[in-house]
């Protein structure tokens, strides 16, 4: 259909277009044979030569075509045509330009323009392309190369496109109507400028009768008054724009438009019960809940935010309440505790009222509620109650065992009344100094009290219900003990009092005062006295000042240390208190040597002891100060214990032995490498160069073996040829101890009837000597044959 209709409007175009005058092509008219034409001055160049404007041979229109050809053959364009074709088929035109060749094929006989393809307005709305008209065979251009324009004629072929799809929007409910909601645009990529393919016309298809749209603008507006969101809430409407300005055959495009209402405060709160009914027990913690309730409004976010109050109560600041955002609960609470034997029930009035109100709908409200709340309290078993929070008592520290001081007192709460048992907590009373009855919580005494150790005792009495031993309270009680006077006065400190020798009569010596545990209600008040025994015979005298204090004087001008040196004086202290307390403390003076000024300045020996006492932080200090001198001496001595070196020969006595002293420690007993000493000994024994196991040499050195000299007649050369060799001998050995060391040699050559006498050259052989020769030398070596001349027999024994 929508070919049928693009193929009429086609043939109408064409046909308006072919009878108007001037269409198709204009050829040049030539007026003479030649390339000639009138030129007339327009002006001069630079230079002054004229310019001259030559006529052209041709001048071409536009061509006009319609896009969406849809035929089968070729869409004619238009005819080139020369003045110079004779129409011998000597001129050949040529095209070139946008699309030449490719859209546009040209006849070079004839030509002819035709368009080879579906052309698209949209795509490309005009081309731009150059002709000429060349000599066939030479190739010359018989005329100047001329421009035109090949424009594509619009049809309408593009419906009208919507900008989005969909749309989406927002309009407070209850609006009124005519309120603007959104503007939809749609666009026609045809040509706008020519006829009304690109005009379009908006309508509305659905969301009739609460929305319409202006058909011009594309303003969507609402249609019905009193659209509640509470109702409906979301909207669907499509929108239709539609090309050729809504006439008939015209092309239309859709979109969907969702439309949401929304809120604004037009629904006041209200309870879904008039009376709310909440149990709690009586017991419960302050700040605890009791119940939640809550009102609803249809209205959502903000709007709907509430707050709730009390209004009315029969228990004023019993009970509050509070909102919760998140939930927009009422939340009661208690502020006060409950007591289910006073009041058993209590009875709320609540009001709940929107936060935000909008004035537009004042009309609509009240925006309130009120309800009723029932609270019924229930009883607990509670424990003992006090009649007071604490209990202070008073007893005399005099006061005799099992005396009560006081009672408490506690009740049982509850309707039934359950009897009260009391006992002590004896956590607070680990002396078991008080205790309660039972029945009546009278407080005694069940040890003597003192209120010089102890002036306040604090303790817990615990009621229990008899019924219920796990239903318990405590208070506390303060035992203040009064005081009695029952403590003697004594010296406040202990007095170091001394005389001088050249003292007057009636000289102050000392002033003394006293203490008492005691605290009378009216203050202390001493008296002092000289004791009467020493009344008589006394060298001083006790003076009472009246304030708590007394003055030692003196009653002789002069007293002498070598005589007497200490005097001791009893003073008689007494209180002022009933009954009276006194006792008898001695005051001891010292004489003393003393300047004219009376500074002392020699005591006696006993004296000076006395005072030349030291304290026990001295006496630590002085013992740290030993015992530290006492260890850097060990210290010392361990030191040079250590520097000290061992002797080269442990023994001088000890002729016989080898004795080589160096700093390392051998193989023990079964080292026989280091040294073989009775090779040493006996020239005639085999000389074997044997290397150190305790060190490693650096170089390895081929045993040196020295021919061993023929034992000679000469005794004393025999011992000195000896000596030298082995002396030669260790030089040269390289494995010897880098150190000097001593060699001793018991040798007595080989001239001696006997050889030699030492038992050590007996390590170098393993059979057994003959020593009867011994018996024959005499009775010096008696002895020695006695020892060694026995058969084995003897020796086995």
């Amino acid at each position: 259909m929508d070919r049928r209709k693009v193929c009429v409007l086609m043939v109408l175009w064409a046909m308006a277009h072919l009878s108007s005058p001037g269409y198709g092509f204009r050829a040049l008219r030539r007026t003479t044979g030649g390339r000639r034409g009138s030129a007339g001055l327009t002006g001069q160049d630079a230079n002054g030569v004229p310019l001259r404007r030559s006529k052209r041979g041709w001048m071409w229109n536009q061509f006009f075509l319609l896009e969406e050809y849809t035929g089968t053959d070729m869409q004619y364009v238009g005819k080139l045509h020369s003045d110079s074709d004779r129409g011998d088929g000597s001129v050949r035109y040529v095209l070139t330009g946008e699309g030449a060749g490719t859209l546009f094929r040209i006849d070079e006989k004839s030509g002819d323009i035709h368009a080879t393809k579906r052309l698209d307005r949209e795509e490309k709305a005009y081309y731009i392309l150059h002709a000429k008209a060349v000599n066939r065979f030479t190739n010359e251009a018989l005329e100047g190369e001329s421009e035109f324009v090949i424009k594509i004629h619009d049809i309408n072929d593009n419906e009208p496109r919507f900008t989005k799809d969909p749309y989406m929007a927002r309009v407070p409910e209850m609006s009124d109507i005519g309120t603007s909601v959104i503007q939809v645009t749609a666009t026609d990529a045809d040509d706008a400028t020519y006829g009304n393919s690109a005009r379009v016309v908006y309508s509305i298809l659905e969301g009739q009768p609460y929305f319409s749209v202006d058909p011009e603008t594309g303003l969507i507006k609402t249609a019905l008054p009193g659209m509640d969101r509470e109702v409906k809430e979301n909207y669907q409407v499509v929108i239709q724009a539609k090309d050729m300005a809504g006439q008939m055959g015209g092309l239309s495009g859709t979109t969907t438009v969702s439309i949401t209402l929304s809120d604004v405060n037009d629904n006041p709160p209200h309870f879904t019960k008039t009376l709310y009914e909440f149990r709690v027990l009586e017991s419960i913690d302050l700040g605890s809940v009791v119940g939640v309730i809550r009102a609803m409004d249809a209205d959502i976010g903000e709007n709907a935010e509430m707050d709730y109050r009390i209004i009315g109560s029969d228990g004023p600041g019993l009970f509050d309440i509070s909102i919760n955002r998140s939930t927009q609960e009422g939340v009661i609470v208690l502020r006060k505790p409950l007591d289910y034997e006073r009041k058993q029930q209590y009875t709320l009035r609540v009001q709940v009222e929107n936060v935000h109100i909008n004035p537009r709908f004042f009309s609509m409200g009240p925006f309130r509620d009120e309800a009723t709340i029932r609270i019924t309290v229930e009883d607990v078993d509670e424990p003992p109650v006090f009649e007071r929070g604490s209990y202070i008592m008073e007893v005399k520290e005099d006061a005799a065992r099992n005396t009560v001081i006081d009672s408490v007192s506690a009740s049982d709460p509850d309707i039934k009344h359950s009897p009260v048992r009391y006992s002590i907590d004896r956590r607070t009373d680990m002396d078991r100094v008080f205790n309660v009855h039972a029945g009546n919580g009278s407080v005694f005494i069940l040890r003597e009290l003192d209120r010089e150790e102890n002036a306040w005792h604090n303790i817990s009495v615990i009621a229990s219900e008899f019924n219920n031993p796990r239903q318990i309270s405590r208070v506390p009680v303060y035992i203040r003990v009064l005081d009695v006077n029952d403590n003697a006065p004594t010296f406040a400190t202990n007095y170091e009092t001394f005389v001088c020798e050249n003292a007057k009569a009636n000289q102050r010596i000392q002033t003394v005062s006293a203490t008492d545990p005691d605290e009378p209600l009216v203050g202390h008040r001493f008296s002092f006295n000289l004791a009467q025994e020493a009344a008589g015979k006394a060298n001083f005298s006790v003076r009472d000042n009246k304030d708590n204090t007394a003055w030692i004087l003196t009653r002789r001008n002069s007293y002498n240390s070598l005589q007497k040196s200490i005097y001791h004086v009893p003073v008689v202290i007494s209180d002022g208190e009933l009954p009276m307390q006194s006792s008898t403390s001695t005051l001891t003076i010292r004489v003393c040597t003393c300047d004219r000024e009376g500074n002392m300045k020699l005591c006696n020996a006993e004296a000076l002891t006395a005072r030349a006492g030291l304290s026990t932080g001295a006496l630590v200090a002085i013992l740290l100060c030993i015992i530290i001198l006492l260890m850097i001496v060990v210290l010392f001595a361990a030191l040079r214990r250590q520097r000290k070196k061992e002797p080269l020969i442990i023994s001088k006595e000890d002729v016989r032995d080898n004795v080589v002293s160096y700093n390392d420690e051998g193989g023990g007993e079964e080292d026989t490498q280091a040294f073989d000493i009775g090779t040493l000994r006996n020239p005639e024994a085999i000389e074997e160069s044997k290397q150190r196991r305790d060190i490693v040499p650096e170089t390895f050195y081929p045993p040196v073996r020295r021919p061993v000299l023929p034992p000679t007649r000469d005794n004393n050369g025999d011992v000195r040829d000896f000596i030298n060799q082995r002396l030669q001998d260790n030089d040269s050995d390289p494995t010897a101890p880098p150190y000097d060391s001593l060699a001793t040699y018991a040798y007595e050559g080989n001239g001696s009837v006997a050889e030699s006498l030492s038992s050590l050259e007996s390590v170098t052989t393993e059979g057994d000597q003959d020593y009867n020769y011994l018996s024959e030398w005499g009775p010096r070596f008696k002895k020695l044959a006695d020892m060694y001349g026995g058969d084995d027999s003897d020796r086995d024994s």
